[in-house]
């Protein structure tokens, strides 16, 4: 008698094929006692089982990673919603077209915006190329949230420069995919961002933080509390664009209130050029 345990059994194939059908044509699925366990979704979506989807989103990304050769990684977070130069003059031209003033202001700052986009890319272009000429464990790999504005030209600037990198992304309720330019054997998706958060800093070498809205805030303050509460070891992190980031945040502010130590003022470091956030990673490591 055949083990129902058999992994490679196509029963199983066959059964995640039926699944997906249903779920594609829209149909509901039916509560089936007799479907093993871990090929029956309703009984993994339980509230009871959250702490086994807990770990194979874990698991997955981990055992992935190791089995490409990636230890190391430099995350770069930013907004998702800045455009390359070449979309944003686009966005400009169709703009003055139309002759809609709002349109119009909206292209032009798309257009200055899209300045990120560039730096992020080159700054990716220049991780990659150390990288080529390391020995593959002391090679450094561009770790992105997976998504499209900063996130993209960072694993654009890797891929044009022919560097596997990484993209961790996340399911939303307006339904979003890895950009093209994430090696496909490393884009991931996960449902929990606290899985996603933790898999960024579990091979983070140094992070590299543009301009962004609330999703970028959070992973940053969550890293500097890490950093600061030595939960984690010390890694370089490089807030790229000093305008945004002295308007946006008084840091002297918190130090007057007595809410930070001085120190921790030294647990970031402010650019505006793509050279010099790689010279601060390379200076911490000693590379």
């Amino acid at each position: 008698m055949d083990a129902n345990t058999n992994l490679q059994d196509s029963r199983l194939s066959n059964a995640w094929n039926e699944l997906h059908n249903y779920a594609v044509s829209g149909n509901p699925l039916h509560a089936d006692s007799y479907r093993l366990a871990f090929a029956d979704p309703e009984f993994l979506l339980r509230r009871e089982t959250r702490g086994i989807r807990f770990q194979l989103e874990l698991l997955k990304p981990d055992l992935g990673q190791t089995a490409q050769g990636i230890e190391s990684t430099i995350v770069v977070y930013g907004s998702a919603r800045f455009l390359a130069p070449e979309d944003a003059e686009r966005l400009l031209q169709d703009a003055r077209t139309s002759g809609d003033e709002e349109r119009i202001a909206l292209a032009e700052r798309a257009v200055r915006n899209s300045a990120y986009y560039q730096a992020a890319r080159a700054f990716a272009a220049l991780v990659a190329e150390y990288s080529e000429a390391r020995a593959p464990a002391e090679r450094m790999y561009i770790c992105t949230g997976g998504g499209p504005g900063i996130m993209e030209a960072a694993n654009r600037g890797a891929h044009e420069a022919g560097a596997p990198n990484v993209g961790l992304n996340i399911t939303l309720p307006h339904e979003q995919s890895g950009n093209r330019y994430i090696t496909p054997s490393l884009s991931y998706k996960f449902h929990y961002f606290a899985l996603r958060k933790m898999h960024f800093m579990m091979r983070a070498k140094a992070l590299v933080v543009f301009p962004g809205g609330f999703g970028t805030m959070d992973e940053l303050f969550e890293v500097l509390t890490l950093v600061q509460t030595t939960k984690a070891k010390p890694v370089p992190i490089v807030l790229f664009g000093s305008a945004f980031w002295r308007a946006l945040i008084n840091f002297d502010v918190l130090l007057e209130m007595g809410t930070i130590s001085p120190a921790d003022l030294n647990l970031f470091r402010i650019t505006d050029d793509p050279a010099e956030a790689w010279n601060i990673i390379r200076t911490f490591y000693k590379l």
